[in-house]
Order: C-alpha cells, then structure tokens, then sequence
C-alpha cells in the first residue's frame, strides 16, 4: 500500500514515538493523582511534553499549553468557553466542520458570525476581513491552511489586525503544526488549536491548545482534577482549568516524542521534503487532459496537499479504483469541508485528495502519477 492520506492522519510514525507509547504502558500510573513512582513518572513526562510543545510554539509558559484528545476538543473548548450572545465573530469558508458547527451553535445561542468567501483559487481577502470587524466584533477564528485545497491563511497579518482592532485571535493549526513553523507571540495568535496525530507525528487522540496569558475560556467540562479537592467549582488555575479528568499519558508521552523529533530532524527539512513531493505530483497531473486541481499552486507557502477531480467522475469512485487497483490509499468526498466545496463547486462530486508526508518518496509520487493518468485516459 502506498499511504497518501497524511492531511487525515499520518500513517508512519518515527521509532521514538512508538517506543515512548510502549514505555509509558510499563511505566505511567495516573499523573496528579498519588505520590508513588508510576504517578510522579506520568507527572513528569506529562510536565515535559508541556515544556517541549511550549518550546516549539514559543509559549511564555508551559502552563499555557492544555492536552485535549484533538482539535475538534480544542476548538470546542476554546469557542465555546470564549463567546456569548452578542459578541460577533469572523470566519472563512475554508474552514473544517470543527470550526464550523461549535460556531454555528454559538450562533443559535445569540453569537453573530460573518463568514468569509474566497476567491477561485480559493484565497480570502485580507482587506475584506478588515472590513468586517464592528464594534461588537471579539474574535477572529481561522485556520492556518486549508486541508482541502492547501492553501494558507497568514496568520501574522490577521494577527496584526486583530491587534489594531483589540480582537482575539484564535487559529486552528490542525494542518500545519509539524509542517510550518508557528509562533504565537511572534504571530499574535491569542488561541492556537492543534492535533497530535497528523504532521505532528503523535498518537491519535492527543492534541491540545495554547492559551494567552490574560484569556479567559469557560471550562467545557469539569470534574476530577487531582487538587483542590474539596471546592464545588473546578479549579480555575491554568492548565487545569481546561483538563478536566485523567488525561491521556500514554498518547501524550507519545507527543512528546514526536515533538522531539520534530526538533531534532529540523522542520525545514520536513518542509521542503512534502512540498517537494507536493509539487512533483501537481505538475505530474495538472497537464493529463480531464485533470482538474483546486486551490493556489502559485506559491509553496501552501499545506502539502493536491485535491483534484477526473472530469465529472465522482470522487469516491476515483479514490476507490486507485485503492483497488493501484494499492493507492487516498481521501475522497467532502473532507469535512462543506463551504469550501461549495465555493469551488464540487458538492455533488467531493474531490480526491492527496497529501503528503516526508516518509513518502519520489517513486511512490511518479507510480501514483502514472495511475491518475491511466484513470484519466480510460
């Protein structure tokens, strides 16, 4: 098989990352909840793996980093635990259903929202963004790059006008962190939203957010916490304000292996490996005739994806003939991405996507080249 859905979740983890799993089973008693060695062994990978995700998104502290099990918790917590009927928030329609349906139920609740639309490439407008910030305006939500066309959201010069309207900013990072580099005081970013099982090269179910020091997020949950034991309310103390309950120390001890990885190969390297593979196979299908690609191929700034469509063939029927016949694992459909379907309009067909990894090569971009162009001419 040759594994092409990375933007779904990456396949092939490095070494240290599944060791760090296995040892953690031996090893990790319940971090927070006893004095014995396995609890303090899960406090203290738990606290490193704070301390190295800190590093990596330039945190102030590692207190600002709360675990969840994935983006989706994250961006619950964050939009849910930040707006009220009243405030109005600014979206785009490149965004994924996690952001999409905690704000559309922010908006039964009494929230304003303004959604964004893009261009044919699939690319908003900066100004218009700017033009849409009232007097109630309290946030901007966004992601950093689109996991259906690839393209990027600049997260520094939304950021710089957030600031210039005193507005939160509140990025969802799912498809860039381990990939991009991403520095929130830098970027101005007030919530960052990340997963630890795509380019971050984690366990499933990890994940987690960072949190401005001076932002204030209600709790989506509450419960057992390991302090403060005998106050009815959670505890209001970060990053325990937000991690209700045991968290997952055996995954997160993963994470922070693969955060170190990360560091340790150098994201550049990542980087210019899957867009290398990225645009080998762009400009390996672009020109076979019936091909037809979405999004902005006019900048490697870009998430290392391709989404295409083979004349009017539905999608699915694409991505299952290159799983069956050619031992090519691809991602079709709507991707969770319904406005962006309809901006491009490919409701009806969805679209195939590939995306890459540093652990695919050359030859596996080449033979699956050759396969969309044998589809293609059939």
């Amino acid at each position: 098989m040759i594994y092409m859905d990375n933007a779904a979740t990456t396949l092939q983890k490095p070494d240290a990352v599944k060791a760090a799993v296995m040892r953690a089973f031996d090893t990790m008693g319940n971090a927070g909840r006893g004095a014995g060695g396995p609890s303090l062994d899960a406090s203290r990978v738990i606290y490193e793996t704070r301390e190295k995700l800190a590093r990596f998104f330039h945190a102030e502290s590692p207190s600002r980093i709360v675990f969840t099990a994935n983006s989706t918790e994250s961006l619950n917590i964050a939009l849910k635990g930040l707006f009220c009927p009243g405030d109005h928030v600014i979206t785009t329609v490149l965004e994924h259903n996690s952001v999409l349906r905690p704000l559309y139920e922010c908006q039964e609740k009494g929230t304003e929202l303004t959604i964004l639309g893009c261009d044919k490439k699939g690319n908003i407008s900066y100004d218009e963004l700017e033009s849409e910030i009232r007097e109630n305006t309290k946030a901007v939500v966004c992601t950093h790059a689109s996991n259906l066309t690839g393209n990027m959201i600049d997260p520094g010069r939304v950021g710089k006008i957030c600031k210039k309207h005193g507005i939160l900013l509140v990025v969802d990072a799912s498809q860039t962190a381990g990939v991009w580099p991403v520095d929130v005081s830098r970027m101005g970013i007030d919530v960052l939203c990340f997963t630890g099982h795509k380019s971050l090269l984690g366990p499933q179910g990890t994940g987690g957010m960072y949190v401005r020091s001076g932002v204030e997020i209600r709790p989506l949950l509450s419960g057992g916490s390991g302090i403060d034991t005998y106050n009815p309310r959670h505890p209001s103390r970060m990053p325990t304000a937000l991690e209700a309950g045991t968290l997952n120390g055996h995954g997160i001890a993963g994470l922070g292996a693969a955060v170190g990885y990360l560091e340790e190969t150098g994201l550049d390297v990542i980087r210019e490996k899957e867009l290398s593979l990225m645009r080998r196979f762009y400009e390996g299908i672009s020109a076979i005739e019936g091909i037809k690609v979405y999004g902005d191929f006019d900048t490697d700034r870009r998430a290392p994806i391709v989404s295409f469509n083979i004349r009017d063939y539905d999608s699915s029927e694409v991505s299952d003939e290159l799983n069956v016949e050619y031992g090519i694992m691809t991602r079709p459909g709507a991707h969770c991405a319904p406005l962006m379907h309809k901006a491009l309009g490919t409701v009806e067909q969805g679209a195939v996507r590939f995306s890459f990894s540093h652990y695919n090569t050359e030859e596996e971009v080449d033979y699956a080249i050759r396969s969309v162009k044998e589809l293609a001419q059939e």
